[in-house]
């Protein structure tokens, strides 16, 4: 039931019928009782004290009156500074429960019910370095925003779109060439992509040594830069990888697959996944034909430079080059190209959204802009899912210094540290090897993922490992602990839990009807967070449900109720918060152990 409508249907004949006013349920204000208020449910009385003639308090007991007369649901209300507080029956909530329970997947809509069909594009890693915090961040985010944009009925399209090409990949392809001595990730037992981003270091350090030789000199640092000898053959190397000179596109190859096997690595750990990968060397030559198009529709000019560009000033925004004077494409030119390619290839798609940091904010509102003005529609149906960036107690990473904290290592750390953690507690003695490395992979993967979902995704972050695996806080671990507790008392109960009814003559407590109150409220939280692409309404929901149990739990016997109904109705309660919080928890992507 939609208690909002249900109590708003009430409320707005009782005011007509008072006031003499002509109200519909759509134009009531209701919003949840805050807690330090008695009440379920608030009206905000002041839109009727001028039909009513009196003061809002006196406003809000006339009609707390009348519905307590004229709705059985509605058994008591207070009135504090014109805000009146309505407490709704215990069968009410017992009524509500029933429905709730009776779903396995409560407030989850059937796969593909709302005929949106939405693309999500999240990773964009470059093939030159391997994932680090920063891409563990946005990865999470994607997949968690896919992930709970289907539970509102939606078919999501998972996208990754490599970037594969650029001065950036030459560095590690010169570097390994001139220093590698062959090596691979066979002979060297490194994964792919550490290999490779290690040569990308190596270029970094080599190519300050030759900028500070040639300063020594008396070169400027400007032309240093440039004039250096391994930036040079780098920039040589790219003009022959733009040519398919043969040997340099089979260096480009071999290294790429290395960085690919690794990748597959890091993303099966970190647990998300892809409908469909794109890959940057494919697509940037795709949007010259765009501003050709543009330019023939005077959307775009040409300068007398040669570069082709689009004036938005008038947007706000500024002159924007979408074509270099020697006919080379800019990232906007390749984004736009894909873009449309996008929506050729998928037709049906209703949205597209990027997830990407916030340093390109002005960037997506360009290209937004951009796409409405060449005439497509659906541009307005494009949303950058900004995020800010993860910093350490050490401060900011730079991956050519090779500072970043690298996503593998991060992993494993976090595994190892739930190892340690759960061990000493002495509660997993009685697990196998492999159920104990399942449990330790669960935790660990589960505080990591955890801490970064729930933070605001706009909001810059700070991780820290050590917090984020405590057991008594806003946690990952504590909500998983909660979860294997509920299932330990359900593995202890005696009876088939399938075949329970619940008694209508259960009076309720006030820890039960708060834990019921609080599942009502996830259908509107899995909208909320869909609607927003915030995950972190989930995860903070998730938290305050298992806080709730334990307040229920230290309040009110489960096993050893001595009345069987209450018995029965508080085990139906507790299976039900467990459902809730594992569905939750796979929303962003966390796993919850049985036993923990």
């Amino acid at each position: 039931m939609n208690i909002e409508h249900f109590l708003s249907s009430g409320i707005s004949p009782v005011i007509n019928e008072l006031f003499g006013l002509t109200t519909t349920p759509n134009d009531i204000i209701l919003q949840k009782t805050k807690k330090e208020f008695e009440g379920d449910y608030t009206l905000v009385t002041f839109p009727y004290i001028k039909a009513a003639q009196t003061t809002p308090e006196k406003t809000g007991e006339l009609i707390g009156e009348q519905l307590t007369k004229k709705h059985p649901s509605i058994t008591q209300f207070n009135v504090v500074k014109g805000f009146l507080n309505l407490s709704l029956s215990n069968d009410f909530w017992l009524s509500e429960f029933k429905a709730i329970s009776s779903e396995t997947n409560f407030g989850i809509k059937p796969a593909n019910s709302s005929g949106r069909q939405i693309m999500l594009e999240y990773s964009s890693p470059n093939t030159n370095k391997p994932l680090h915090l920063g891409h563990v961040r946005n990865n999470l985010l994607g997949y968690s925003v896919a992930t709970i944009m289907k539970t509102q009925g939606h078919e999501v399209i998972k996208v990754n779109l490599v970037n594969d090409r650029g001065i950036h990949i030459c560095k590690s392809m010169i570097a390994w060439k001139l220093f590698g001595h062959r090596e691979t990730p066979q002979s060297s037992g490194l994964k792919g992509d550490h290999l490779v981003g290690k040569y990308y270091v190596e270029f970094d350090k080599v190519y300050k040594k030759e900028i500070q030789t040639l300063m020594d000199g008396g070169v400027s640092k400007e032309d240093a830069e440039k004039k250096a000898p391994i930036m040079l053959q780098t920039q040589e190397m790219l003009l022959k990888w733009e040519a398919n000179d043969p040997d340099t596109i089979a260096l480009w190859k071999m290294m790429n697959d290395w960085v690919y096997q690794g990748f597959a690595v890091s993303y099966k750990k970190l647990g998300v996944d892809f409908d469909k990968m794109y890959y940057e060397s494919n697509t940037y030559l795709l949007g010259k034909e765009v501003v050709q198009d543009g330019l023939e529709k005077n959307i775009f000019y040409k300068k007398e430079n040669g570069s082709v560009c689009i004036d938005l000033t008038q947007e706000g925004l500024d002159e924007k080059v979408v074509l270099r004077s020697d006919g080379t494409s800019v990232y906007i030119t390749q984004d736009l190209g894909t873009a449309i390619e996008r929506f050729k290839e998928f037709p049906k798609i209703s949205q597209m959204i990027y997830t990407v940091g916030n340093e390109q904010d002005y960037h997506f509102k360009v290209l937004f802009k951009i796409l409405g003005k060449l005439g497509y529609d659906w541009a307005n149906e494009c949303y950058h899912l900004s995020y800010g960036m993860v910093e350490l107690p050490e401060g900011k990473m730079k991956s050519r210094e090779g500072t970043v904290v690298d996503a593998d290592d991060l992993m494993d750390g976090m595994v190892e540290t739930a190892k340690e953690t759960t061990e000493a507690s002495g509660k997993v003695s009685e697990f196998s090897n492999e159920e104990k490395d399942q449990l330790f992979n669960t935790i660990g993967m589960g505080a990591l993922k955890y801490f970064i979902l729930k933070v605001d995704p706009k909001k810059k972050m700070l991780f820290d490992p050590k917090e984020s695996i405590d057991l008594h806080g806003n946690t990952g671990p504590f909500i998983q602990y909660a979860h294997a507790r509920i299932k330990s008392i359900l593995r202890d109960y005696d009876e088939n839990i399938e075949t329970i009814s619940i008694s209508d003559s259960i009076t309720l407590h006030e820890k039960e009807k708060e834990l019921i109150k609080l599942q009502y409220d996830f259908p509107k939280i899995l909208s909320e967070s869909a609607t927003t692409y915030n995950p972190a309404v989930v995860a903070n929901y998730i938290y305050e449900l298992a806080r709730l149990f334990n307040q229920f739990y230290n309040e009110c016997s489960v096993l050893k109720e001595g009345n069987p109904e209450v018995r029965k109705f508080r085990i139906k309660l507790i299976e039900t918060t467990a459902n809730i919080i594992k569905n939750g928890m796979s929303c962003l992507g966390i796993d919850v152990p049985e036993r923990m």
